[in-house]
């Protein structure tokens, strides 16, 4: 199986289409977050920069929850990248990655569903986590660091250690890391681009024919207490999460809020 050791950022340069020529690609063996390496030095960034390491010791998903992994086992990276709007113009944006991240994995024959608003799931388990964290960027714009983690493997002794079912892809871990990471900054750096001219609203239907729970019924928590429950119906152009209530259709914001199947 091919190492993280043999992640070679020429080598995924060498593979980016043109419209990802100018992300900055860093490649390390170990560090404690790569969404905490570069969100620290999001002022003297020069451009995009894709931080990616092959073991994250502090890694971390939504509301702080730590990010479980094994060197080799998961794809880890960090993608920073400068948007020209207000903060408030990068709603629905994990959203909008999500569906970058989708469909690459069906490009490479891997399909995949989107669970709002930030997870990818294979099978109904949870394949890969997206985190996003900004910070204002002095040119009143704002940087956005955008973690991603997709499990390639998962050894029985991980899975345990995560409490829960999840999914991985070990075909897709027998691919040539290098070109893997390509194809997958290939199609964030065009997705981003593309979201930073139009917002989320052209990214709707596309979320919408990956969703992985349309028309069941859902709930959604805030830790841990139950604050609203129905039938999942999608998402509106601003990523909000719809939901077919006995008082008519309510939208959700994400926030820090959890949603499960109604019956879990």
């Amino acid at each position: 199986m091919t190492k993280h050791s043999d992640l070679n950022s020429a080598a995924i340069a060498a593979h980016c289409a043109t419209g990802a020529a100018h992300v900055c690609i860093e490649v390390v063996d170990e560090t404690g977050s790569t969404n905490a390496d570069l969100l620290a030095r999001c002022a003297t960034l020069a451009g995009p920069t894709l931080r990616i390491a092959g073991q994250q010791t502090a890694g971390r998903g939504r509301a702080g929850r730590p990010w479980v992994s094994q060197a080799d086992a998961s794809l880890m990276f960090s993608l920073a990248w400068h948007f020209k709007g207000p903060l408030h113009q990068l709603v629905g944006l994990p959203l909008a990655v999500g569906v970058a991240l989708a469909e690459t994995m069906s490009s490479l024959g891997v399909p995949v569903q989107l669970k709002w608003p930030n997870d990818l799931l294979k099978d109904g388990h949870k394949l890969a986590g997206i985190l996003v964290e900004t910070q204002q960027a002095p040119d009143g714009g704002v940087w956005a660091v955008i973690g991603c983690g997709i499990n390639l493997l998962m050894p029985d002794a991980l899975e345990r250690q995560i409490g829960r079912s999840v999914s991985a892809v070990p075909w897709l871990a027998q691919m040539e890391r290098n070109t893997l990471v390509a194809a997958l900054l290939s199609r964030l750096a065009g997705v981003l681009a593309e979201f930073d001219d139009t917002g989320f609203a052209p990214f709707t239907e596309r979320w919408n024919l990956l969703h992985a729970w349309q028309g069941q019924h859902v709930k959604i928590l805030d830790n841990g207490q139950l604050l609203q429950q129905g039938v999942a119906a999608g998402v509106d152009h601003l990523g909000r999460l719809l939901l077919r209530t006995d008082g008519g259709l309510q939208e959700v914001m994400s926030g820090d809020v959890s949603l499960r199947l109604l019956g879990e």
